[in-house]
Formats: C-alpha cells, sequence, structure tokens
C-alpha cells in the first residue's frame, strides 16, 4: 500500500542518513552495536522496500509488451489471458492446458484436456450453455498446421466426439489447403491472430463469429 510504503522509506531513510552521519564521525560500528534491533529493523525494511518496488512493473498494468502482445485487446483487470511469447514458449501438453482454461474463462460448461494417448484427435472438450459439445485439437506446431491433420481431424471430431463445434487451434496458423477443406467440412480453424484475440481476452464465441462473417 502507498501509505505504508511511505512510511517504510522514510524510516529507512533516516536510518541510512544517520549510519551515513555516524560512519563520517567515525562512530558507525559502536552504533550499530549499541543499537541491533534498529539496524536489523532497517535492513528489513531495505529489503522489503527494494523487493516492492522490483515487484511494481509486474503489477497493476505496469507491464510492457512489445511485438504481437504490444496490440492486445483491453481485458478485465481480473481477467486470465496469455501472451503470445508464453504460449510459444509452454509444452504441448501444457498449451492444451491453457485452451482448457480459456474455455472456463468464456463461461463454457465442464472443459477439461483429455489429450493423450488414444483421444483420437480430441484434446480438449466443453459444452456451451444449450448443452452443445466443444471438440477441440490443439497443434503447438511451429510449422502451419496441412490439410491432412484436418482431414484426420473432421474424421474423428463427429463421428468419434459427437462434436457440435469441432475447432482447431494452429499456433503458427493453418495452410491455405487446409483452410480450405475445413471451409467445405464446417471444421472452426483459429489460427495466430484469432488465438491471439482469445488469449488477450476476447471471447471465443465472438472470434467465431467474426470469423463467419468474413
Amino acid at each position: 500500500m502507498p501509505g505504508v510504503k511511505a512510511v517504510v522509506s522514510l524510516i529507512v531513510g533516516i536510518t541510512l542518513a544517520r549510519l551515513l552521519w555516524q560512519w563520517v564521525t567515525g562512530t558507525a560500528l559502536p552504533w550499530i552495536g549499541d543499537h541491533p534491533w534498529w539496524t536489523g529493523f532497517a535492513c528489513l525494511s531495505l529489503v522489503l522496500l527494494t523487493a516492492a518496488l522490483l515487484d511494481r512493473p509486474r503489477r497493476g498494468g505496469y507491464q510492457l509488451m512489445y511485438g504481437e502482445d504490444a496490440a492486445a485487446d483491453d481485458a478485465e483487470p481480473d481477467q486470465l489471458t496469455y501472451r503470445m511469447r508464453d504460449l510459444v514458449a509452454m509444452t504441448p501438453t501444457a498449451f492444451e492446458e491453457a485452451c482448457a482454461e480459456l474455455l472456463v474463462r468464456d463461461g463454457f460448461l465442464h472443459a477439461s484436456r483429455v489429450g493423450g494417448a488414444g483421444d483420437l484427435g480430441a484434446d480438449v472438450v466443453a459444452w456451451d450453455g444449450e448443452s452443445r459439445k466443444l471438440v477441440l485439437q490443439c497443434k503447438h506446431y511451429a510449422r502451419p498446421v496441412g490439410s491432412k491433420e484436418v482431414q484426420t481431424f473432421n474424421g474423428t471430431a463427429r463421428p468419434e466426439h459427437n462434436a457440435h463445434h469441432p475447432i482447431m487451434i494452429g499456433l503458427s496458423g493453418f495452410t491455405q489447403p487446409a483452410t480450405e477443406f475445413a471451409v467445405r467440412h464446417g471444421i472452426i480453424l483459429l489460427g495466430r491472430p484469432e488465438l491471439k484475440r482469445w488469449a488477450h481476452g476476447k471471447h471465443l464465441c465472438d472470434i467465431i463469429e467474426a470469423e463467419a462473417l468474413e
């Protein structure tokens, strides 16, 4: 809190100034020996103040963002968001978990990561308010997702998982043939631009609707 920090700063300043004066006059060490509690309090206060100042850039919206993250959509103060560079640095499993958490943030029900051996293309599942099932396949690739992978997902999303909304997420986007196949078969694709808007606070439904209108 600003008031507490101000008081601590004042105490530290006064104590350090006194220590400096004692040092200049050659009596610092005896003074420290005679006042161990004051010396300890000054050191502890200095550590706490330094920690508070170092922590400040990460709080209250002071964090600077560059590149893709500099164009982040405004999010609610307590809303879950991810920076793109954080998503890129994740493992594929952590990326799937992040997508599940974003679904929870957007109000989808029973969102959970189910990806793993034998998942038949379903990495994350959830349900909307009308009990319609979302099935997400999350591709944490350094390259665009190709048409073959979208075709494989198309073969399992609805027949195997009863997906009402089959959604494929490509961290590095999709090839043109993959995009064309998805359009023909009703597969929802979220490439890097769409993923960025979702991660930065945009509701998934708003992104899907905007893509459908384009």
